[in-house]
């Protein structure tokens, strides 16, 4: 897999079959390990190891509805009192991020109402702040910590 933007973590890999797979402590199973998948598991981990989100508040691939159709978020944060904190849009690394990524995350957030959104192939890496009072967003620098938002 690629090396990504992100600090190198020890994952659980194994082979079954003619794929790899690889273990993801938040659905607590065994996952197809494609590149997407590459990406998601070490943003989950980046979130918790470096930026202190509680893994217990953290939901991976969960089904949502927009506008009546069956969509699925890659991970959501949610905070102390179980309301969305952050909408994460995970792409694999050859998918550049670009427009379409931030509006597919605006979209699902729309459902979601959480205050940021973080879009990322493992190669770029974009966090924002939605302003509900005024509908603007607005990028920030880095990655809200747990502890600053909660």
């Amino acid at each position: 897999m690629d090396q990504l933007n992100f600090p190198s973590y020890d994952f659980s890999i194994r082979e079954s079959g003619d794929t790899k797979q690889i273990f993801d402590d938040i659905r607590k199973k065994w996952i197809v390990l494609t590149p997407e998948e590459w990406v998601r598991q070490h943003v989950v981990q980046f979130l918790i190891t470096e930026k202190g989100y509680p893994a217990g508040l953290i939901a991976v691939e969960k089904g949502l509805k927009v506008n009546n159709l069956p969509k699925r978020f890659d991970i959501v944060l949610f905070d102390q009192n179980a309301k969305p904190l952050m909408t994460v849009e995970c792409k694999a690394p050859k998918v550049k991020i670009d427009n379409s990524t931030l509006e597919q995350a605006l979209r699902y957030n729309s459902v979601l109402g959480a205050k940021y959104l973080l879009l990322t192939n493992g190669m770029d890496i974009f966090c924002g702040e939605i302003n509900f009072s005024n509908a603007s967003f607005s990028y920030l620098n880095d990655i809200p910590a747990y502890t600053q938002k909660a």
